[in-house]
């Protein structure tokens, strides 16, 4: 954040500071420490902070939809995911903001085929975010209340909380294989590059990363292939250790095997191997 120029402006958000991580699998709960502690901000605030540094250093927002044809001037794709997934194996995402006793540490569900986030954000709130089938949603009319009733130690995180608002869906989701191509002058990054598990926590990470290669390139006049590449390999690790895991959580395996796997490890095996640089 400092070599965007931004730290200043997150630490005047008041993010929550994250110590732990906690992972739920059916009857089991494994906590550890973070090897460095972690600031807890909403999309909102982030994206707003970001977004008026761009601005404010030349940067042109646009909201258009153009035609990938007509495009001839460099262009940072920053669209968000695409819909690309076959409708038997569509996700939908859902989100709420709750008010109440606020902690350290950042809290995954895995229930269902369910993936629930729970952590704190700025201003004393707890962000709840997750990930869910279509089949899984549709027998619970699309409803997250009656979900996240479903798995008691979710149940008992969120007693004491109260929601603010209603809850934020979004889909159909679809996992990414291979990173998205779309011609020549585009630099796609972020969601638009492709789309990984949220349970990751690497999604901004992710984000930041290959938007700021993206603008190097697209400033520097270096083909969106070339791009493309170095983040394939930027990216390698993190995607196939979250589709491991993701086949792992599906077929049942992973309550078993998560008493055995040390927590720094997973946290490692789903970050990038290195820092983005210059093109």
């Amino acid at each position: 954040m400092s070599k965007l120029g931004v730290w200043q402006d997150i630490i005047q958000c008041n993010p929550a500071i994250v110590r732990k991580c906690t992972v739920h699998i059916g009857r089991v709960a494994k906590t550890w420490r973070l090897a460095e502690p972690g600031f807890g901000l909403s999309r909102y605030q982030l994206d707003s902070v970001l977004s008026c540094r761009a601005q404010a250093r030349g940067a042109q927002l646009c909201h258009e939809r153009s035609d990938a044809s007509s495009i001839t001037l460099p262009v940072v794709l920053s669209s968000g995911r695409r819909n690309v997934t076959p409708s038997s194996k569509r996700l939908f995402g859902f989100k709420a903001h709750f008010e109440g006793p606020v902690n350290d540490s950042i809290e995954l569900y895995f229930f269902r085929g369910t993936y629930v986030g729970v952590s704190s954000v700025e201003q004393h709130t707890t962000n709840v975010c997750g990930i869910s089938s279509e089949a899984v949603l549709r027998d619970l009319r699309f409803d997250p209340d009656q979900l996240v009733g479903q798995y008691e130690p979710l149940v008992e995180r969120l007693r004491p909380l109260r929601r603010r608002f209603k809850w934020l869906m979004v889909g159909p989701l679809g996992f990414a294989g291979e990173l998205a191509s779309f011609g020549p002058n585009i630099y796609p990054a972020g969601d638009a590059l492709g789309f990984i598990d949220p349970f990751t926590g690497s999604g901004i990470l992710n984000a930041l990363l290959t938007g700021a290669s993206a603008g190097q390139a697209a400033a520097r006049g270096i083909s969106p292939e070339t791009y493309l590449r170095q983040c394939r390999s930027l990216l390698r690790n993190p995607y196939r250790a979250s589709t491991l895991i993701r086949s792992l959580l599906d077929a049942g395996i992973a309550e078993y095997l998560a008493p055995w796997i040390p927590g720094s490890l997973l946290f490692r095996l789903t970050r990038v191997a290195r820092r983005v640089g210059a093109i």
